[in-house]
Order: structure tokens, then C-alpha cells, then sequence
């Protein structure tokens, strides 16, 4: 590879992460101001009830189906996992932690950002391409504390809450499958489970379902305010919205894990 080749390499690199840490600056800013108006006149909970609504109730139906089926295939592959060292009894443990830690949190995420994360940017950049924020500001109304405000705290309030479905649905999916199918002992199936689970387990997943609900909403709304005014640069901000929460919420999984073990 030539000097030059080289230069351009780094020289884009550079421009890259410049424009990363940009970003990152100005969406934390952009969040920060919204979250400012949250005890300010005129009070938004009204909106706030609305998107929950459109949130939460819109994503149960898939959470639930999620849930029931990675309940299902945690309680399968762990059935035989754990019948090749003769701890059978252990499986409503392992199904139970697996989900209340990692898996409900996590994929809970993935199932509102790819639900409700991609429409909230879509909805937001096409207020943009249609002058709908600029009309609320001759209004006098704020586009901040109407529009984003209520849907980041939409997403921080139904994201634990439907992790906490998800986690029910699956660890009832688990046991439907390691009892009635496989023939799993139900007195040891639950008893192991309560005895495993502890209080810091469930602390654990509802803080990474709060800290996910939070990156959801302030990305997706960050992406939307910030896209630009075309039909083109609503959908790269969709696109982008869904894969940067995406990957937040894999590295921002990873420093809480770290943190409750």
C-alpha cells in the first residue's frame, strides 16, 4: 500500500470518528434539553399516555410471541444440554436466569427498536419533510417538549414493563415445555427456579430495561429531529436509527453485565 493510499485510509477513519463523537455530543444535548421540559408548563402527559399506547400496547403482541418462543427453545436445548450431566432438575434455573438477566432485556429491545424504534424516527423525520415542527414553532410550541419528550418517556416507561411480560411469558412457555413435554419434575422445575432466582437478578434486568428504554427513545427521536428534510433522508435515518440502537444496546448490555455480576 502506497503513502497516499495510507493517508486517505486514516483521513477517513478520522472523519468518521469526528463525526461519530459529533454526533454522539449533539444527541446527548438535544436529549438533555428535551428531558429539561419534563416538569416544565405545559405539562405533556397527555401525550405521554398517548405514546405509551402506541408503544407499549402496539409491541405486547410481539413480545408476547417472542417470549413464548424463546422460553421454548431455552427450555429444549437446555433439557438436553443438562440431561448429558444428569441435572434435569436444574433446568427451570438456567431457563428462568437466562431470560430475567440477558435474553428478556435484550431482545425486548430489539423487538421495540425494530416495532416502535423505526417508527418513531420515520414519524419524526417526515414531520421535518412536511414542516410540521417548524409550523409548531410559529405556534409557539415547542417541538421539543411536544414531540420528543413524550416519546422518550414513553419508551423508558413501557420497555420494563414489557420486558416483565416477556419474562413471564417465557419462563411459563419454558416450563409448558420442560414439564409437560419433556417430562421435567414440576416441584423441581419451580423449586430450583426460586430458590436460584434472587433480588439481584430481577434489579438487574429491570436496570438494563430502564437503560435500554432510555437509549431506544433518545436515539430514535435524535435520528428523526436530525434527518434530513427529504423522503431519501428519512429512510437512511431509519436505517441508521434501527442499527446504531441496535449495537447501544449490545455494548451498553455488556458494561451492565459487568457491573451486576
Amino acid at each position: 500500500m502506497t503513502g497516499s493510499g495510507l493517508v486517505r485510509i486514516l483521513g477517513a477513519l478520522g472523519r468518521f470518528c469526528i463525526q461519530g463523537v459529533h454526533a454522539m455530543g449533539d444527541g446527548a444535548v438535544l436529549t438533555m434539553r428535551a428531558l429539561g421540559h419534563t416538569l416544565r408548563r405545559p405539562w405533556q402527559g397527555r401525550h405521554v399516555v398517548l405514546q405509551l399506547h402506541a408503544l407499549g400496547v402496539g409491541s405486547l403482541a410481539i413480545i408476547v410471541v417472542t417470549g413464548a418462543f424463546t422460553g421454548m427453545v431455552l427450555a429444549l436445548q437446555g433439557y438436553y444440554t443438562l440431561a448429558k450431566f444428569g441435572s434435569e432438575s436444574l433446568l427451570g434455573a438456567g431457563v428462568a436466569l437466562s431470560i430475567i438477566r440477558e435474553l428478556g432485556p435484550v431482545l425486548g429491545a430489539f423487538m421495540v427498536i425494530g416495532r416502535a424504534g423505526s417508527a418513531i424516527t420515520a414519524e419524526i423525520g417526515i414531520m421535518r419533510v412536511t414542516e410540521q415542527l417548524d409550523a409548531l414553532r410559529m405556534m409557539a410550541v415547542n417541538p421539543l417538549a411536544r414531540i420528543l419528550l413524550p416519546r422518550i418517556l414513553a419508551t423508558m416507561i413501557a420497555l420494563p414493563l414489557l420486558v416483565a411480560v416477556f419474562d413471564v411469558v417465557g419462563i411459563a412457555a419454558g416450563y409448558l415445555v420442560g414439564v409437560d413435554l419433556l417430562g421435567v419434575n414440576a416441584g423441581a422445575y419451580v423449586a430450583e427456579m426460586t430458590a436460584k432466582i434472587s433480588n439481584h437478578d430481577l434489579n438487574g434486568g429491570w436496570v438494563k430495561a430502564l437503560v435500554f428504554g432510555f437509549l431506544i427513545g433518545a436515539i430514535c427521536t435524535f435520528m428523526g429531529y436530525r434527518a434530513e428534510p427529504t423522503t431519501e433522508g428519512v429512510a437512511r435515518a431509519t436505517t441508521r436509527a434501527v442499527v446504531v440502537a441496535s449495537v447501544s444496546v449490545l455494548v451498553m448490555d455488556y458494561i451492565l453485565t459487568s457491573f451486576f455480576l
